[in-house]
């Protein structure tokens, strides 16, 4: 039986289509993926992702930990900050990315990974633990709501003193939200639009009051309760990858366009000397972006990628019709000789195959 978060009954009473997603019951749509996604692009909209797991580091040594786990370098990081990064196995396949947060005290991070990994990554990061440190798994209690789109900051604003246009990109601070305290206001989100994700405990704020507090504030702006469906959609027009689709166990960072966030000279992490040696060897395969030439064809996770010649040299990890753009786009992995920008290639779909050309995400310029 799927789980169900903090604002299940909100879903329910705003008619969401609700489906099992990583073990719990998740909005894939509201009015409608078409509205959801316009509503983020031009005004605001908010998203549930209380399902996503949320563990704690605490202790002496809790850097020594993220750093042997994560292949970005957290020694980066000061109070306030966030950063992309992702964990890797001993031969360089990706565990999970997650977020890493730096806590404002001496010895604390946040570590954000997604809802699929929970148990896996719990498991996975405890078997790394050798160091001074402890791990607390709390996902549970954490309510995480994504307030996105052009109009997100003025629509917050009104329910905190904070100073929200102060807070840079992958910062955050922590204030009051709607008469409720401890808020986490991190600048950062999955659609390429200005936004918050918002972290609170929910055995001391009330997660129905802070949702209708948001929705009140931004019915001005037109702001909109929106699904998994938009989700996909907007993080796909920006080229952000997805776990289990773009990246998995079955690829390395360095293929994956991840390589900025893999620090291979900040020192030991797990997975670092086999991605040494793939530096040095050269990826056979790429990660790459592309639109489709016709407007009525739209790829899907799973199709081959063949060059000019019918030969099949990769397949579609994500794809969708881009509803800003009115065209089919999507990722795949393609054998190196074909992963430069403007190289002609084609996607089968179904019996037929529709031209597309390889383009660098994102494939919207914001």
């Amino acid at each position: 039986m799927p789980k169900q978060t903090p604002f299940y009954e909100i879903h329910q009473k705003e008619g969401a289509k609700l489906v099992d997603f990583a073990g719990y019951y998740m909005p894939v749509q509201y009015k409608g993926i078409k509205v959801e996604h316009a509503a983020v692009r031009e005004a605001a909209g908010i998203f549930d992702v209380s399902h996503m797991g949320e563990f704690f580091v605490h202790g002496p040594e809790a850097l020594e930990l993220v750093q042997k786990v994560t292949v970005n370098d957290a020694s980066k990081l000061v109070d306030g900050k966030a950063q992309y990064s992702c964990m890797c196995y001993e031969d360089g396949g990706i565990v999970d990315d997650l977020i890493v947060y730096k806590l404002y005290d001496n010895n604390g991070y946040i570590l954000v990974v997604n809802a699929s990994n929970i148990e896996k990554d719990l498991e996975w990061i405890k078997s790394q633990n050798t160091f001074d440190c402890e791990i607390h798994d709390n996902s549970e209690n954490t309510c995480l709501l994504a307030v996105q789109g052009p109009k997100s900051v003025a629509t917050l604003q009104k329910l905190t003193d904070l100073d929200l246009s102060s807070i840079e990109f992958y910062s955050y601070k922590t204030g009051s939200l709607a008469g409720f305290e401890n808020i986490i206001f991190s600048a950062t989100g999955y659609t390429g639009e200005k936004g918050f994700e918002l972290y609170f405990d929910k055995t001391t704020v009330d997660p129905e009051s802070v949702w209708n507090a948001i929705m009140k504030a931004g019915e001005e702006f037109g702001i909109e309760p929106c699904g998994l469906g938009a989700r996909d959609t907007l993080r796909l027009e920006m080229g952000f990858a997805l776990y289990g689709n773009d990246i998995t166990k079955d690829t390395h960072p360095l293929e994956a366009r991840l390589g900025w966030i893999t620090k291979l000279d900040k020192g030991e992490f797990v997975g670092r000397n086999v991605l040494l040696k793939k530096k040095e060897e050269g990826n056979t395969r790429q990660l790459v972006g592309f639109v489709m030439s016709d407007d009525r064809n739209i790829p899907r996770h799973g199709y081959e990628i063949l060059n000019e010649n019918g030969d099949r040299i990769g397949e579609v990890t994500s794809g969708t019709m881009s509803i800003s753009l009115g065209k089919g786009l999507g990722m795949g992995y393609v054998e190196k000789e074909y992963a430069a920008e403007g190289t002609n290639i084609q996607i089968t779909i179904r019996k037929k195959t529709g031209g597309a050309i390889v383009t660098r995400p994102p494939f919207i310029k914001k």
